[in-house]
């Protein structure tokens, strides 16, 4: 089984790394980075970088892609390139997933048209510019096509799938030896929980916070 995990430049690093530290877990798996050419791609913050060893045409047809979300999506989800590979490779996956606005680019390549698909809450109304019925839910399932919300639900995402396919045992022992036991000490980590002023704050932020940073 072949995970590929699409980067570009200025994506969120949790987006690609908390997936992969559960998926590369799977029994048989090998799991790539992949992008427009190999080498470091730095993450939305700049101060990390992850090495993609392949480049897109290095990796035809995985059995699993990966796209994270960051605000480089904005770009990535009209890059040619990016989108004729990512409509090749849906064309043999057995999953085609996303994390956090990841999804943007998903429809940008025309995969959710029609489909119910999340995202990070302050691009989910986004989605629906590319085709796709946007759902507040954590992780989305449509067939093979998966969704996840924002950042962290991406790790919710990974277990969703190892558990379908590789088994309820599997995913309990990835989970147990990940320790994802989540105990936050603040219950703010959704729009419907955290507090309304916090809230408004953020979505009166939103276009400057999820505009790609040039």
């Amino acid at each position: 089984m072949q995970i590929a995990v699409l980067l570009y430049d200025r994506f969120t690093t949790l987006d690609a790394v908390g997936p992969y530290e559960l998926l590369a877990r799977l029994p048989g798996a090998e799991t790539v980075f992949v992008a427009k050419e190999a080498g470091p791609v730095r993450g939305d913050r700049g101060s990390l970088a992850l090495v993609a060893d392949r480049t897109l045409a290095d990796v035809p047809d995985p059995d699993i892609v990966l796209v994270p979300g960051g605000p480089g999506s904005r770009e990535a989800m009209h890059d040619p390139e990016i989108l004729a590979w990512l409509r090749g490779a849906d064309a043999t996956s057995t999953w085609t997933t996303s994390v956090c606005t990841g999804s943007l680019i998903l429809g940008g390549a025309g995969l959710l048209t029609g489909r119910p698909a999340t995202s990070h809450w302050l691009a989910l109304e986004e989605l629906r510019a590319v085709g796709a019925e946007p759902t507040g839910e954590r992780v989305v399932f449509d067939g093979k096509y998966v969704t996840a919300a924002g950042v962290s639900s991406g790790i919710d995402m990974a277990l969703h799938l190892i558990g379908r396919i590789a088994g309820d045992e599997t995913a309990r022992t990835v989970q147990l030896l990940t320790e994802y036991d989540p105990q936050p000490p603040y219950d703010a980590g959704s729009p419907e929980k955290a507090p309304a002023e916090l809230v408004a704050r953020w979505r009166g932020r939103a276009e400057k916070v999820l505009a790609p940073q040039g």
